[in-house]
């Protein structure tokens, strides 16, 4: 496991990232493991790591609204719900586009966040491609906040971590689902 400061991670992350490994990295709401959706095999070591069930899709972080319309379909009522919450705390369940080839395990939606962190968004930027995300923690578990126990836990894996800190303890982001006509909270 390699621990870096934020400050100075920047780069290291995008090369490990273009790379295809999975990062530890602070977000908005807690730390999240990061690759990127077009790599499977950084997908997969995510799901293994967290020892997550595959039926269990991940959901997506983008850099703006512009690539989150290249990723699923966004009427003009949806565009004006995602601009008042993003960037920010919630990720939003969409309908995919077709042909869209991101490992998250899903078929016909996708579920997309544009966070609201200085390093995450840089990050995004200089990858210029979604990242698959999820909470740092084994699948059913207490989301980790303290940079010491995410080492701990995790020290066997060969990850590069960002090391915010130890967090706020705060909650996931919300789950909103705009597939259908009305809004349906998936986790509040």
């Amino acid at each position: 496991m390699d621990v870096v400061k934020q400050q100075k991670a920047l780069n290291r992350a995008v090369l490990a990232i273009k790379k295809g490994e999975v990062i530890i990295c602070p977000t908005d709401t807690v730390y999240g493991f990061l690759a990127r959706a077009d790599n499977k095999k950084a997908v997969n070591k995510i799901y293994k790591i967290k020892n997550r069930p595959k039926l269990k899709p991940l959901p997506l972080f983008v850099s703006s609204i512009k690539k989150a319309k290249e990723l699923a379909e966004i009427d003009k009522n949806q565009e004006k719900i995602l601009k008042k919450y993003w960037p920010g705390k919630y990720t939003f369940v969409l309908k995919r586009k077709k042909g869209i080839k991101v490992y998250d395990g899903a078929k016909d939606t996708i579920a997309i966040r544009i966070p609201k962190n200085k390093t995450l968004n840089n990050l995004l930027n200089k990858i210029n491609k979604p990242l698959v995300q999820t909470s740092v923690n084994i699948s059913g578990q207490a989301s980790l906040t303290k940079i010491g126990d995410i080492i701990e836990q995790f020290s066997k894996f060969n990850i590069l971590v960002i090391d915010g800190g130890s967090l706020k303890t705060t909650k996931p982001s919300k789950i909103l689902d705009l597939t259908k006509d009305k809004i349906k909270i998936l986790r509040p």
